[in-house]
């Protein structure tokens, strides 16, 4: 049969040319493209992808400084870094794991509660890496397991520094403690000078110096495989030490010092008035800081917090007393400074004093009164009739004013953490805080420390220095000085700034006439604190007792009847010898009665143990003296 029509040989040989062509052309464009895009990435981003590449290959991993040490003014390491002792299993090392941590436990004590931690940090870890079952193993539990180690391939025991406070409950409110850094922590530091850190100042200078005492975190690069596992280091930069700290502090006398507070509640601040170096800074009760620094249990910390004795709480820097009787010297001086009064210029006490024009009686102590006396016997008998009268005539504005130039309602500027400034009463911070005007009596009573007036131990202190100084200020200071961390302590030392002024006064005789006022409590035959006179120097100093609850007119105070908690502190403040002041002390004894029979005595035990005099035979202590 013949074919209907035939084929167009050249019109296919086109067809197939163009295809062909159009094929080449798409595959030399697609071969341009790889070519250019790998021109790209390995000629325009090497660097970028080389850099990555090592990333992969190469760490870097923080190494943590060791934390600066704390010594006393003597020498006496009272912060310090010892090697803690945990139990680490690697897991990929460890065939059953079961049953090594029940071989494990049966030479060393493993609870419910390691074994719930180590469940927490397997999860969390690579399985090279350690993770502990144990941790603050003893010596002995240390040794054990070194003689049985061989038997537990993939265990070890890893030793690293951990804080630790010889001295414990001693110096808790003055060191503070480290803990864990948590989040809040976390917003505020550097992060990069932390890395590999996990613990931070929580209080006191461990907080304050927190700058000096961390130093300075190192790295080094090391070479990994794929899993992790570090193979080789490649390079390192050393981390550098936190700075030692040098203290003012005596801790023999902040020894000394407690144990004379013991059992009462209530704060000993002792400062030097030559350079306003804080000799020790009591608050009693305490507490271990010890517990807290790898984390205190539940049970512990839950009996701390809510202790009615509150031992978690400064006192020292914190708690906020009416001064009581402690200001009336301050009082004198803006008395003698105004021009108010004179050293001779007198005023009659019957027992009570009124404002013109009222019937309110604010009582004396002495309910017969003390008859005519000026400044000298006011202050020896610490008459309140005397300093009624004068923060009347003085008026609130330039009581106010003479008081804050000793520091009072703010802050003293110490380098501890947490420090309150108290609160001096005035006509604008009235209005402020109450919406209400200043009434007259309310200065009649700041004359005595009381009403709205809070001061803390340490500015009772701070300002009784300055009294000693005659009007030199000098913020006080527990740390003396830094250098750096070497094991010789070679290196010298660099101190730290001081911050002082001068509270000028026209007529520098009208310190010696306060002074000489204090003098009299402790030396005249009707002074308040007459019992703590001592035969080696002389001491000036002020009794104060401070009611925790207002008393009606018509109602008497009895102590005996008073519940514990509701009684009067007892304060005093003193400084010694008056001659070459070296010592400036205030005590608040927390429901303690009489500053006169209860702060007094404590207060010249507290001296005698810091300038050596003869110590106060215990039956004067048990005299009552007259008075607050």
């Amino acid at each position: 049969m013949l074919e209907s029509g035939f084929q167009d040989r050249k019109r296919e040989q086109r067809i197939i040319a163009t295809r062909s062509a159009i094929a080449a052309l798409l595959v030399m464009l697609a071969l341009a493209l790889l070519v250019v895009r790998l021109l790209h990435l390995q000629v325009e981003r090497h660097d970028h992808f080389s850099v990555l590449s090592q990333d992969n290959r190469v760490k870097i991993q923080p190494i943590p400084p060791t934390r600066g040490l704390i010594y006393d003014a003597n020498g006496v390491l009272l912060a310090e870094n010892h090697p803690s002792f945990s139990l680490e299993i690697t897991i990929e090392k460890v065939t059953d794991l079961d049953a090594t941590i029940a071989a494990l436990s049966r030479i060393i004590p493993i609870d419910d509660k390691d074994r719930a931690r180590f469940a927490r940090l397997k999860r969390q870890r690579m399985r090279f890496q350690g993770v502990p079952i144990r941790l603050n193993l003893t010596p002995a539990e240390v040794a054990r397991f070194s003689v049985n180690g061989h038997r537990f391939p993939g265990v070890d025991v890893r030793a690293e520094l951990v804080r630790a406070y010889p001295l414990g409950p001693y110096t808790a409110h003055v060191l503070g403690y480290v803990g864990r850094i948590n989040e809040r922590e976390l917003k505020r530091i550097d992060a990069r000078n932390y890395a590999g850190t996990h613990f931070i100042g929580k209080g006191g200078i461990e907080k304050a110096h927190e700058d000096l005492l961390h130093g300075e975190v190192g790295h080094q690069q090391v070479e990994v495989n794929a899993r992790g596992r570090v193979l080789r280091t490649l390079e390192s930069q050393p981390p550098l030490p936190g700075r030692d700290l040098s203290l003012y502090l005596d801790i023999n006398l902040q020894r000394a010092t407690t144990d004379i507070l013991g059992d009462r509640r209530g704060a000993i601040v002792a400062i030097d008035p030559r350079n306003g170096g804080v000799l020790a800074l009591v608050s009693q009760p305490s507490f271990d800081p010890n517990l807290f620094v790898e984390g205190i249990s539940q049970k512990d910390y839950h009996a701390l917090l809510y202790s009615p004795d509150k031992p978690l709480f400064n006192r020292a820097i914190r708690g906020q007393y009416p001064p009581g009787s402690t200001v009336k010297p301050f009082v004198g001086l803006a008395g003698l400074i105004e021009g108010t009064v004179t050293a001779q210029s007198k005023a009659y006490c019957p027992g009570y004093f009124t404002l013109p024009g009222h019937s309110h009686r604010f009582r004396c102590w002495r309910r017969g009164g003390h008859g005519h006396v000026d400044l000298r016997a006011a202050m020896a008998e610490s008459c309140d009739v005397y300093f009624y009268d004068l923060a009347h005539k003085l008026g609130i504005d330039r009581l106010h004013a003479r008081l804050a130039e000793f520091g009072f309602g703010a802050v003293t500027g110490i380098d501890l953490a947490g420090e309150l400034g108290g609160l001096l009463p005035s006509r604008e911070w009235k209005q402020r805080v109450r919406n209400q005007p200043w009434f007259p009596g309310e200065t009649v009573i700041m004359g005595i420390g009381q009403g709205a007036y809070l001061a803390t131990p340490l500015q009772l202190a701070a300002a009784t220095a300055t009294l000693a100084n005659h009007g030199h200020f000098i913020a006080p200071r527990v740390v003396r000085a830094s250098r750096a961390s070497e094991p010789s302590r070679s290196t010298p030392e660099e101190p730290l700034p001081i911050v002082e002024h001068q509270i000028q006064v026209e007529n520098p005789a009208h310190w010696d006439t306060v002074i000489d006022s204090m003098v009299a409590v402790i030396e005249d035959r009707h002074g308040t604190a007459r019992k703590i006179r001592s035969p080696d120097y002389h001491i000036a100093g002020k009794t104060g007792t401070a009611q925790v609850f207002t008393i009606g007119q018509s109602e008497r105070y009895d102590a005996e009847t008073v519940p514990e908690r509701l009684k009067d502190h007892a304060l005093f403040v003193a400084f010694a010898p008056v001659e070459d002041p070296r010592i400036a002390v205030a005590v608040v004894v927390e429901n303690g009665g009489s500053g006169s029979a209860t702060a007094a005595p404590i207060a010249r035990r507290v001296i005698d143990a810091y300038l050596g005099g003869e110590p106060l035979p215990p039956e004067e202590e048990e005299k009552r003296a007259d008075g607050d």
